[in-house]
């Protein structure tokens, strides 16, 4: 057993000085729906008398020692970089990353996705520092081919996946099922995890309203292309055309392409069918799951997915999800969704229709959401309940 744990976590872009402001206060932070992983870390290392180093790639750049706590917000130098520039900035993050954890003197660190190619982590074991990586997206699209780019630097990372780390956390089952494809089966222990929610964010979210018009549609996410939104104006312009004044969207989420999103809305003149409220906060979420009948996750097959918790979030409203295998997150809640081939416009359209018109087959994906929601609050599946676990074996077998 280590003496002084002492943990490093390299926490991926969060605003985790932000939460851990509210944490210290017994507060959620009440920017996300789902309890933060920031904060399960903060809980794992007071349960277990640790000093913590956390370190975000927030754009704030700030600095925090409290006690047993040092958090900082380390902003990429370059973040916009692409092309070889990205690679050398991506690189020269994780050499600092790799710098802090020698000069903490850490014990264990847990290194999120998104913070510099996984092959750097594998100088960490020969510095006697047990590394975690903690997945939350795939490593590659699964329905399209890698890149080589990708293939090399994978091919890199194989023995910290194979041998080096000593355990791999994963935020779904696709995941693992690509690192047991890139280690050829030959992998150390995968520890799956869920996201975390708190029973009382979805108390006010009532029954959806079945005789209710018009049938109301829910997006909630980033707007993007890779999300599918621009697919979704293509359905309700669909709509239109065929005389429907019935189905309504609503679009909830800031992103690069909203602006153009709003005036190809504005072009095609369907703003009282399709309508962009940017960004919602969290009062406002829950008055637009009170709203809709269904949520809608178009999310494309050119997109990096990891699980897509706006999926479990709908879940948890009592209300259906029309989605594709694009989201790992489909597995896990199948009987509450009407599943469609991946990137099939028509088909996410279809789907609309039979929801809208078919009475007892909504009501039967609506009332498989209500037996599908416990997992969900389980914080035995949590992030950090899974971390803890791994942290205390490392313990024992010291």
């Amino acid at each position: 057993m280590y003496k002084n744990l002492r943990i490093l976590y390299a926490a991926g872009p969060g605003n985790v000085i932000g939460t851990y402001q509210y944490w210290i206060q017994g507060e959620d932070d009440p920017s996300q729906v789902s309890v933060t992983y920031s904060s399960q870390f903060y809980d794992v290392c007071r349960d277990l008398d640790a000093q913590a180093y956390v370190i975000s790639s927030h754009r704030d750049r700030q600095l925090l020692h409290d006690g047993k706590f040092t958090i900082e917000h380390r902003p990429f130098p370059i973040p916009k970089a692409s092309g070889l520039l990205y690679h050398l900035v991506n690189f020269w993050y994780g050499l600092g990353i790799i710098i802090s954890a020698v000069r903490f003197q850490a014990n264990v660190i847990v290194v999120a996705d998104g913070t510099a190619h996984w092959f750097l982590f594998s100088l960490l074991p020969w510095l006697g520092i047990k590394v975690i990586p903690s997945l939350h997206c795939v490593l590659w699209c699964k329905y399209l081919p890698q890149s080589k780019i990708n293939r090399l630097f994978l091919k890199l990372s194989h023995h910290l996946f194979a041998r080096q780390s000593t355990a791999i956390m994963v935020a779904s089952s696709d995941i693992e099922k690509q690192i047991v494809q890139i280690t050829t089966n030959q992998h150390q222990p995968i520890v799956e995890f869920l996201p975390l929610y708190r029973r009382s964010e979805f108390a006010r979210v009532g029954k959806p309203d079945e005789k209710h018009l018009p049938f109301r549609v829910l997006f909630a996410g980033r707007i993007e292309p890779n999300k599918g939104v621009f697919e979704l104006l293509e359905i309700a312009k669909s709509f239109q055309s065929q005389g429907r004044q019935d189905i309504v969207f609503d679009i909830c989420g800031n992103g690069s392409a909203l602006e153009d999103l709003c005036l190809a809305v504005e072009k095609a003149n369907i703003n009282s069918l399709f309508v962009c409220h940017g960004h919602c906060n969290k009062a406002q979420m829950q008055e637009m799951f009170n709203q809709a009948h269904v949520v809608i996750v178009p999310t494309k097959t050119n997109f990096v997915e990891g699980f897509n918790q706006v999926v479990a979030e709908s879940i948890l409203s009592g209300r259906p999800v029309i989605t594709s295998a694009v989201c790992p997150a489909l597995s896990y809640v199948r009987e509450g969704v009407v599943e469609v081939p991946p990137d099939d416009i028509k088909r996410y359209g279809d789907a609309l229709l039979k929801l809208s018109h078919d009475l007892h087959f909504y009501k039967q994906k609506q009332q498989a959401c209500l037996g599908l929601q416990e997992q969900f609050y389980d914080v035995f599946q949590s992030w950090g309940a899974k971390l803890k676990s791994i942290i205390m074996d490392i313990q024992d077998s010291k």
